[in-house]
């Protein structure tokens, strides 16, 4: 079945890597592309991009598509997202889905109702490193996991980010923003649900200039079988390295008979047992190029199998624990309820 997908919104750089696995596809076709905002679109015409519309109504009144793509700015992708599934359009985004609970109860209960389909670019399933340190965990290489620290530090790149970042309301939140990745991926790796946010807390650190943004971003969370987990998504990396260190995306599983480790930038999987002294070194499996598009189709396609995809329920889930925890470290709370 060709599916027909409009898009809307190229004020991140993510949507770009969605725009190209969708025009790969031989079973995608691109109708059409809408962005409201003047400046974002010269930049995208002069970044390749067929923008056919400035309306997103006018688009979706005009085209006939059955998915819409959004990729505008976080606090605005909610908006979008709800005006689509009103329309009966099935809808795939960039992370982070939106920016307040209110608005993914609206998505959810929008597309429970219509009977559409959910998707997002939460494509750290597809990383060949993430794949294979799945593998080794759940084949029950290092034992029961007890505690996980993980590291999505980003560099801030202040005079190349969307201006719309530092705007008030605009952003949502590190937490939110990166801490996705990490509460699909976890459970996907461990076979265990996330329970409690312990503890969470943003703040503003390195950009006194934008108050309004907290670059800095910390949480304490436990697993289903009391596993306890350090994550720190903050915009601390310098510039000047870019993505290119090992703090980028690192996750550290300690288990009962062993340790695994390995992160975005690193060239194997580092794996010690009980017993051993030294690390041994596992290469990586094949990873899955655009398998967050490819698991999209088929669950609009209702081909998807498995307990352990993502669907739509993986989706909503994984944004619905990453904003609890960015509203408990908004709010100060403690102790919070992720079941």
């Amino acid at each position: 079945m060709d599916h027909r997908i409009a898009f809307v919104g190229f004020r991140h750089g993510h949507i770009n890597m969605l725009y190209g696995h969708a025009g790969d596809r031989g079973d995608t076709t691109i109708t059409s592309a809408c962005e409201e905002d003047d400046d974002a679109r010269e930049a995208a015409k002069q970044d390749g991009k067929a923008i056919t519309h400035t309306d997103f109504e006018q688009m979706l009144n005009q085209v006939d598509c059955d998915i819409v793509a959004v990729g505008a700015a976080f606090g605005d992708r909610g908006s979008y997202a709800i005006r689509a599934l009103e329309a009966g359009k099935h809808v795939i985004l960039d992370k982070p889905l939106c920016t307040r609970l209110s608005e993914l109860d609206e998505i959810e209960q929008t597309a429970a109702q219509k009977n559409l389909r959910v998707g997002c670019m939460l494509n750290m399933r597809d990383s060949a490193k993430m794949i294979g340190v799945r593998e080794i965990l759940l084949a029950g290489e290092i034992g029961e996991v007890h505690a996980i620290a993980f590291g999505g530090q980003h560099p801030l790149s202040l005079g190349s980010r969307p201006t719309w970042y530092w705007e008030p309301g605009r952003h949502g939140g590190s937490l939110n923003d990166i801490g996705v990745h990490a509460m699909d991926a976890i459970p996907w790796m461990t076979g265990m649900t996330f329970t409690h946010v312990v503890a969470a807390r943003s703040w503003n650190a390195f950009v006194p200039q934008h108050p309004a943004f907290e670059d800095a971003a910390q949480m304490m969370l436990t697993m289903s079988n009391g596993a306890g987990v350090l994550g720190d998504v903050s915009y601390h990396m310098p510039d000047s390295a870019g993505y290119s260190l090992a703090h980028y995306w690192r996750m550290t599983f300690f288990g009962r008979d062993g340790i695994v480790e390995t992160s975005a930038t690193a060239t194997d999987i580092q794996v010690i047992r009980k017993g051993e002294k030294e690390l041994s070194s596992r290469p990586f499996p094949e990873g899955r190029d655009g398998g967050y598009l490819d698991a999209f189709i088929k669950d609009v396609d209702g081909k998807l199998e498995g307990s352990d995809v993502l669907d739509t329920a993986a989706v909503l889930k994984a944004s619905r624990i990453a904003l609890t925890i960015q509203n408990a470290a908004d709010e100060g709370l403690r102790d919070v309820s992720l079941e």
